[in-house]
């Protein structure tokens, strides 16, 4: 594998303001990728990218992982070498499968099944607020104003700023964990943040202890809110603007598993 090609890589996806979690996940396909081919990359074909988008799909990887493979794989020739002829490469159809949906209940078990503040902040802030894995992360104590009720979302998906209200009941607990935080961010980590593994940890150990059996991510939580906004009688623009969607046609989705929910 060519030195240097990967530091490279990290750089620019720095550079062009992607989220932690993104960048570690095409560094990640792109090093498997590397690995693979043993060329150096001048050298990497169209032939060598199919090779291994059929390696990948004969292992038994599922279409979006191997999306987020090809995805990589773009970013490397087309952003990063200026490659634009890889630009072209197909990805895989992805069966459109309607997510999870947790009920009322089943939040309010995993938030009372979840004793320290903390990581109890963070599932009320998912849901309570509707926000994506990324954005609890990166919050900062500044973007809280108590006064106002409401949480600026700094530069989420798309590269734009949002508002979004706090709810009456967790601003106990919000106040509480702004006094505690040492640093600039709200849930301080090792280096900054806290990182979006140890967020996916929280609400896999709330879901076990909950005793919910269905699959439960972060992004289910926000799910869950967008949907109960929804069967609550609220407008679709709104809940367009609460999720921070660029298209009306993404938050519809939240209607047909909501009709779901009433069969």
């Amino acid at each position: 594998m060519e030195f240097g090609i990967l530091e490279r890589l990290q750089t620019e996806l720095e550079i062009r303001g992607f989220s932690r979690k993104t960048a570690e996940t095409y560094y990640f396909h792109t090093e498997k990728f590397l690995q693979f081919t043993g060329k150096p990359v001048k050298e990497i074909t169209k032939d060598d990218v199919k090779r291994y988008i059929l390696h990948l799909s004969r292992k038994g990887k599922s279409p979006s992982t191997v999306n987020l493979a090809i995805n990589s794989i773009k970013f490397l020739f087309s952003g990063l070498l200026k490659k634009p002829y890889m630009a072209d490469i197909k990805r895989q159809k992805e069966h459109k499968k309607l997510p999870d949906i947790l009920t009322k209940d089943e939040v309010k078990r995993m938030i009372e099944a979840t004793g320290n503040l903390k990581p109890r902040l963070i599932l009320q802030l998912l849901y309570g607020c509707g926000l994506r894995l990324s954005e609890v992360v990166k919050l900062q104590r500044g973007d809280v104003n108590l006064g106002e009720g409401l949480i600026k979302i700094r530069m989420s998906k798309g590269m734009k700023d949002r508002f979004v209200p706090i709810p009456s009941s967790i601003i106990s607990n919000l106040t509480t964990q702004l006094d505690q935080a040492d640093s600039a961010y709200l849930f301080p980590g090792r280096r900054s943040h806290i990182h979006w593994k140890s967020v996916q940890l929280i609400v896999a150990n709330a879901s076990k202890k909950a005793g919910i059996k269905k699959n439960v991510t972060p992004h289910t939580l926000r799910h869950s809110f967008a949907t109960h906004l929804l069967e609550s009688g609220t407008d679709i623009r709104i809940i367009q603007r609460l999720l921070g969607h660029a298209k009306i046609q993404t938050t519809q989705i939240y209607t047909q598993i909501s009709n779901q929910t009433i069969k």
